[in-house]
């Protein structure tokens, strides 16, 4: 594959739900893509590298396509679902025609209050860092059932259409968070799992600014030591590692996917100059940010 970088603009750039709708104002799309049906546009730029601010479940029924997930290739399978989240970086090696049913929903939708229930569900807090799911026949004919039925919901914009959608919604994704579950190791939901997810909200949106523990642990109003402890016992990981992990993924991301310096990264992602983010990368890695954007290109190409 060839690496496809953003050299015009330096960034990656983030793609909304608006964007990507035929309405241009909705927080949920229910389409078919298919030959027969017309195309429903996803990637506004699909060869080039970017993020989706939407969350999208995809049914695939015929297609063969490639494409990247952060730094995890797949290949289209046909009767197998895939998902993504928010902010993950998408890249697509080239355009194949592909049969399925795909739902796309908004964070502005999982916070409207009857909604709310479903954020908490394992295929939305995706804690195995997952994107597809095997089906079984029986899976195959529940989930085209589902979405058919909130495809025709969803054209016909009838009343109570958006209780409606939200209800099948519901359905599918506690069908497939059973799935999830049984094909992924399950998280018990405890308070303290639930402060660990809050904990990782809040580094994917404060990881540039903030790198130490009690920063968050400030924002989440307990002590440094007590945060360190639940992070510690629910994911076999120290606090200051996920932020180090986060600041890490975010590297490489940009070393990846743009051409911007090791100095500008650097400063992107809030280290005080260019020789510590050096040092940084290297000690969590075991090699320099321009040794891994030379290895991870001749990689990918």
């Amino acid at each position: 594959m060839p690496v496809l970088t953003t050299t015009e603009k330096q960034v990656i750039p983030t793609y909304s739900l608006q964007e990507s709708s035929d309405t241009g104002n909705s927080m949920i799309e229910i389409r078919e893509a298919g030959t027969h049906c017309g195309s429903f546009r996803l990637d506004p730029a699909f060869l080039i590298p970017h993020r989706k601010d939407y969350y999208l479940f995809v049914l695939v029924k015929e297609g063969h396509n490639r494409h990247w997930i952060d730094f995890m290739p797949y290949t289209v399978k046909r009767d197998t679902f895939y998902f993504t989240v928010p902010q993950q970086v998408h890249l697509k090696e080239y355009s194949a025609p592909m049969v399925g049913l795909l739902a796309c929903f908004t964070d502005e939708f999982l916070l409207l209050e009857e909604n709310r229930v479903l954020k908490q569900l394992p295929i939305i807090q995706n804690p195995a860092g997952a994107h597809e799911l095997l089906l079984n026949e029986q899976d195959i004919v529940f989930e085209e059932d589902v979405m058919r039925k909130m495809l025709a919901e969803f054209q016909a914009d009838g009343t109570w259409r958006n209780q409606m959608l939200t209800s099948w919604l519901r359905v599918l994704v506690i069908y497939l968070s059973r799935l999830y579950t049984e094909q992924f190791s399950e998280a018990c939901f405890t308070l303290n799992y639930c402060m660990l997810k809050s904990f990782q909200t809040l580094i994917g949106e404060h990881y540039a600014s903030q790198h130490d523990v009690a920063a968050y642990a400030e924002k989440l109003s307990i002590t440094p030591g007590h945060l360190t402890e639940v992070i510690k016992q629910q994911s076999g990981k120290t606090a200051i590692t996920h932020i180090h992990e986060r600041l890490i993924v975010e590297a490489k991301r940009r070393l990846l996917h743009t051409e911007l310096s090791v100095k500008q990264i650097a400063d992107e992602l809030g280290f005080e100059d260019a020789a510590y983010f050096n040092r940084f990368f290297k000690r969590l890695t075991d090699t320099t940010p321009a040794s891994y954007r030379e290895q991870i290109r001749e990689m990918y190409s």
